[in-house]
Parts: C-alpha cells; sequence; structure tokens
C-alpha cells in the first residue's frame, strides 16, 4: 500500500481527528455554519420535500391550463410526464448549477458565492408565483430549474466552506451543519405543506414562492461572518484577513496549530494551479478518493431516498395508509432523518466514517427487503399497511445515521486546498444527475406497477 492510499484510508475511516482533544465550538462558529446552511442545503432539502405536498393541485391547475387552449383534457400519460418535468428539472438545475459552483468558489470565495446564489431563488420563486396570474405552467419548470441551480450551487459550495472554517478537531461534528440543515429543510417543507398551513389547493402558488425567504434570510444574516480562513491565506494570499477570520471563528487567538497546517498547504500548493475535474481523473495518486466520491454521490440517490421525499403520497397510498393520514405521516419521514443526522453529529468522531457506511447501508437493504415483503402480504390484515410505514421509517433511520451524515463531508476531508472545488463537482455531478434518473423514472414505475396489479392478482 502506498503512502497517499494509508493517508486516504486514514481519512474515511476518521482516525486522524478522533486523536485530537474534541473542543467546543466557538458561538460565533456555529452562527456562521447556520448562516451558511440557511441559504445553502436547507434550501436543497425544503425544495426537495415542498414540491410533494401541491401535487393534486399543480396537476389540476395543468389540466385545467390545457383545457382552455386546446379544448381537450390532456391525457393521463402527458400529465405524468409534465409533472415529471417540473419535480425532476429541479435536478438538471442542480446538475448545472454543481458543474459551476467550484470555479465560482475559486473565483469569488466561498461566501460570496454563496451570497451570489441567493438571486437564483428569488428568480425562482417570482417565476412560480407568476405561473398561476398568468396562466403558464411552463413557468414552473422554468422556476424549479432556477431552484435546482441554486440547489446545486449551494450544495457545493457550502460544505466547502463548512469544512474548511471549522478546526480540524471539530471538522466532522461541525460539517454535519449540512445534513442537519437538509434534513431541517425537508421537514419544514412537509410542515409548511399541510391543509392546517399552505397545502390547501389555493394556497400552492404562495407555498412555492417561500423559496425565497431563506434566501432573503441569508443576505442578511451571512455577511456578519468572515470568508473562509483558508481561502484567504492558500487563494488570495491575505495572511491578515485570514488570522482575523481565525479569531473570529474560533473566538481566541490560540490558533497556532490550525494555522501551521494552513501554512504547510499554502507551501505545497506554491504554483500549482486549482485542478481541473478532468485532471483529477488523470492523477494517479487521487485514484481511490476519485472513485470514492463517485460511487458514495451514486449511492446516495440510487437507493432511493429521495424517491420518497418526491413522491412520498406514492409510496404511502401504495402502502395502504388511509389517504388523511399521509400528510402527517410524511412530516414523520423528516422528523425521522432530522433526529438521525443530530444522532449521526454525535457518532461520526467516534465510529469513524466507514462503520457509518456499510453499517448504513446494510440496514437500509435490510429494511427494503422487509418493505417488499409488507406489501407483498398486505392482505393478510389490517396492521400489515402500519408494518409497512414501520419499513420506510427504519429505511429513513438507516439513511440518517449513516450514508445521509458522511457523503457530504468526505469530499472535504479527502482531497487538498487545489483539488478540492474539482472534486466537489465531480460528486456534485454524479450525485444530480442520479438524482435526476430517480426522479423522472419513479413516477412510470408507479404507474407501471399499477397496470401490473390486476395480473399479479389474476395468477395469485
Amino acid at each position: 500500500m502506498t503512502k497517499g492510499d494509508t493517508e486516504y484510508q486514514l481519512l474515511l475511516e476518521g482516525s486522524t481527528e478522533t486523536k485530537e482533544k474534541i473542543k467546543r465550538p466557538n458561538k460565533s462558529l456555529l452562527l456562521a455554519i447556520c448562516a451558511a446552511c440557511i441559504g445553502g442545503t436547507f434550501q436543497y432539502g425544503y425544495n426537495i420535500s415542498i414540491i410533494n405536498a401541491p401535487t393534486k393541485s399543480v396537476q389540476n391547475f395543468i389540466n385545467h391550463t390545457w383545457l382552455e387552449r386546446y379544448d381537450e383534457d390532456i391525457s393521463e400519460q402527458y400529465l405524468t410526464l409534465l409533472w415529471s418535468s417540473i419535480v425532476s428539472i429541479f435536478t438538471i438545475g442542480g446538475f448545472v448549477g454543481a458543474t459551476i459552483g467550484g470555479t465560482l468558489a475559486i473565483r469569488f470565495g466561498r461566501k460570496g458565492t454563496l451570497m451570489m446564489n441567493n438571486a437564483f431563488a428569488l428568480l425562482a420563486a417570482l417565476l412560480m408565483g407568476l405561473s398561476y396570474p398568468t396562466g403558464l405552467f411552463e413557468l414552473l419548470i422554468v422556476g424549479r430549474f432556477f431552484t435546482g441551480v441554486n440547489a446545486g450551487i449551494g450544495i457545493c459550495v457550502q460544505p466547502l466552506y463548512l469544512g474548511e472554517i471549522a478546526p480540524r478537531a471539530l471538522r466532522g461534528a461541525m460539517a454535519m451543519g449540512t445534513s442537519i440543515f437538509i434534513t431541517g429543510g425537508i421537514l419544514t417543507g412537509q410542515v409548511i405543506g399541510l391543509n392546517e398551513l399552505l397545502g390547501k389547493e389555493e394556497h400552492w402558488p404562495i407555498l412555492l414562492c417561500t423559496t425565497c425567504i431563506p434566501a432573503f434570510l441569508q443576505l442578511l444574516i451571512l455577511p456578519w461572518f468572515p470568508e473562509s480562513p483558508r481561502y484567504l491565506l492558500i487563494d488570495r494570499g491575505d495572511d491578515v484577513g485570514c488570522r482575523n477570520a481565525m479569531k473570529q471563528l474560533h473566538g481566541t487567538d490560540n490558533f497556532d496549530r490550525e494555522r501551521e497546517d494552513m501554512e504547510r498547504e499554502r507551501v505545497s500548493a506554491i504554483g500549482i494551479k486549482p485542478k481541473k475535474p478532468w485532471q483529477l481523473f488523470m492523477d494517479r495518486s487521487l485514484r481511490w478518493q476519485v472513485l470514492t466520491i463517485i460511487l458514495l454521490n451514486a449511492a446516495q440517490q440510487l437507493n432511493g431516498i429521495n424517491a420518497i421525499y418526491f413522491y412520498t403520497d406514492y409510496v404511502f397510498e401504495e402502502a395502504g395508509i388511509p389517504e388523511v393520514n399521509i400528510p402527517y405521516v410524511t412530516v414523520g419521514t423528516g422528523a425521522c432523518e432530522c433526529l438521525t443526522a443530530l444522532t449521526c453529529g454525535m457518532l461520526i468522531d467516534s465510529l469513524g466514517r466507514k462503520v457509518l457506511i456499510i453499517g448504513g447501508y446494510t440496514l437500509m437493504a435490510f429494511w427494503c427487503i422487509c418493505f417488499t415483503l409488507t406489501l407483498t402480504f398486505q392482505g393478510a390484515g389490517l396492521w400489515m399497511p402500519y408494518l409497512s410505514m414501520g419499513c420506510v421509517f427504519a429505511f429513513i433511520l438507516s439513511f440518517g445515521l449513516g450514508p445521509g451524515g458522511v457523503t457530504n463531508i468526505l469530499t472535504t476531508e479527502l482531497f487538498t486546498q487545489t483539488s478540492r472545488p474539482a472534486a466537489y463537482m465531480i460528486g456534485g455531478s454524479v450525485n444530480w444527475l442520479s438524482f435526476f434518473f430517480i426522479g423522472m423514472v419513479f413516477p412510470f414505475i408507479v404507474v407501471g406497477s399499477k397496470c401490473l396489479q390486476p395480473l399479479y392478482l389474476t395468477f395469485k
């Protein structure tokens, strides 16, 4: 095993961090993380879940608009295609955001990119709000695309910012802010989508416009906090700015060890330009790191976790849950993952990354098998639908305890300053393309399974 492979193994297991004494984070550091996350990964989670509540309302709007335009009802298949497009164009926007996020982070800085990124969220809110009064459902597609661009840049740049402002001993726990705010965004979207709030049919344009609120909050709060110290020193050569940022974030002048670590990285990066994504593929010393982020980002989406959030009503309807209870069960799934994200933050530095990833995927596979069995024997008793629901909750818990929390922070830890933005572009692109595949294909799988159900019952 080469030296590079050994360092990679240590990073993956988290052993280099657990040897250091864990200190309490400074209040300023915690507030900076919240300020970065509210307009970053919170938006990502919020816009994943918010689209589920107005499903039928938006479909009725499309059908009504189609009837007014063409004097005929839209076919069910074409309506499914349009709805899938509205849902899945979010992931295409995310892919675009991920491909430009790393470049923007190098040019404008981590904080500067996060601030600029809010323009996409504000534009998306405006377009989606105008779709109903103008009778143009196409504006929903364009608005969701810009929402995706915002989420793609946010989920690329925000973990980069968090990983660079946190002290080494706290990096694992602090970087969990990414997962905590994703799950917090999912839960918030589910709660706001309840009928008691903005879930009624006449409120769906307002519901989709609420994506502007986190953007405004970040524009108000983030300017009070500094740029990434690593970016200031290594990319900009601003030693004074770096020291001031570290003093504000750490709350003390005693940051010599962190400063020495940055200086070593700065010296090693002298004369080396930031790498492009294709250069990482050609660098044999990074082969395992690149392969790791590709596999983990693909698996994070292809395991189907976000299909549950995009199409929660479909999943629980097929599981036999009464329609009146589905919105509240949906909120339960968000609360479930939010709880596990907090738990993972406490376990990540003690158990290590590898244990949580392997253990999480193993449990997810087990609960998928159980869910399949409960759906197959759904008629065995009145309690069977609730057993199916329990399997979905257990699946979400397993994801949040392992892959959901760990995947997002590995890119920061496995790559140096010159290759980190390109690594985030690769991981983000794979993540969003896999996300698009799941979002686009899942509703057709649901329709296909309904068509096959009578045939299944005949042979049964």
